[in-house]
């Protein structure tokens, strides 16, 4: 899950976000999806991403060893730095396939009807729509520097609120949710437990408690705990349950407003008769032969017979109650920011404006 983009992050404060190689030969490809369109009559099928460099590995090995190498190019950006280009570019977008969060994807398939069905069955765990299919999720939570911790004579905290506690001012790093997607687990947990405008004050004190350790990306407090330069951070889940196992002094805290989860989804741009021959195998590859890998990196289940290790599985796995959508991320950013529900007003992705009054 990358980080947001300064474009986005300016568009967010004037209108609160923006209107939000292995071998390649006959035997690795024999089970590959079929009717891959020869390169010499498609163009390679241009692939924008705001997946983290674990992530676009995968999809690469993926494509490279069944059947795609040099048939497609991939660029990554940051999730609203994508987001921004599809909403403001819409079909005409130079990618054919895209991998965003499915909040954006949702979002735009409402507004623009951007994305094309991508014909081949996905047995995910739960319903999806037909245009997209998931590549991962990302689980927040809390996580510590046991030695920092002890050192600052500081108790790990339980819950997301404790750290809007004046005990933890200069102690922590988080994500800021102008900035980065991940700090949306964390506001929306805060949310869920105490409403808007509470939830939003809570937030903005643990922010104020940040300070310098406000952090525009969503895998810097963890970088943050790594270096001990704080005791505390939200991120990335999984993230800090690699790092336990690989002895550092790293540990996770489940909180108790629960752990919430952000997926991410590849879906094909429908450019009509011009849509690249080739984009829907680009997906169906990514899904059919990177989820192994992928699920080693973010160990999230999505697919029917997935499996992930105890360490992997949350003590408090919640879910969203209304659906997620970039206007909700948008409401939720102003209320951060401006912290009265009726001052916010849902933007219009249209004319990418939202009205903070």
């Amino acid at each position: 899950m990358t980080t947001l983009s300064t474009v986005a992050r300016t568009t967010l404060l004037a209108s609160v976000v923006l209107g939000l190689s292995a071998c390649n030969n006959a035997d690795t490809t024999k089970n590959a999806p079929e009717a891959v369109a020869k390169t010499a009559e498609a163009a390679p099928v241009v692939i924008y991403t705001n997946a983290d460099e674990e992530a676009q590995q995968a999809m690469k090995n993926a494509l490279d060893k069944n059947g795609l190498k040099g048939a497609y190019l991939m660029q990554g950006f940051g999730t609203s730095e994508l987001g921004g280009k599809l909403v403001a570019e819409g079909k005409a977008i130079e990618a054919d396939v895209v991998t965003i969060s499915t909040y954006y994807l949702e979002s735009l398939q409402k507004q623009k009807s951007m994305f094309a069905p991508l014909g081949f069955a996905v047995e995910t765990l739960s319903p999806v729509p037909d245009y997209y299919a998931p590549i991962l999720g990302n689980c927040g939570a809390l996580f510590v520097n046991t030695e920092v911790l002890k050192a600052d004579g500081l108790k790990a905290p339980t819950s997301i609120e404790e750290l809007a506690d004046p005990v933890y001012a200069g102690h922590i790093s988080v994500p800021d949710i102008t900035g980065s997607s991940t700090s949306w687990l964390m506001t929306q947990a805060m949310i869920a437990a105490k409403g808007e405008e509470a939830g939003a004050a809570v937030i903005r004190q643990i922010e104020k408690n940040a300070g310098a350790h406000l952090e525009k990306s969503g895998s810097a407090p963890l970088k943050k705990i790594r270096a001990g330069e704080v005791a505390v951070g939200f991120g990335l889940r999984h993230q800090a349950v690699a790092d336990k196992a690989k002895g550092l002094p790293v540990d996770y805290v489940d909180p108790k407003e629960g752990n919430f989860t952000l997926y991410e989804a590849a879906a094909v741009v429908d450019k009509g008769d011009k849509t690249n021959p080739n984009a829907r195998k680009v997906v169906e590859t990514i899904v059919k032969f990177g989820r192994t890998e992928l699920l080693t990196y973010y160990p999230v289940a999505l697919y029917k017979g997935e499996t992930v290790t105890a360490d992997n599985k949350p003590a408090h796995p919640a879910s969203f109650s209304e659906p997620l959508t970039v206007e909700l991320l948008q409401k939720q950013s102003c209320m951060k920011i401006i912290g009265h529900s009726r001052q916010c007003r849902q933007i219009h992705i249209h004319n990418k404006r939202t009205k903070c009054t």
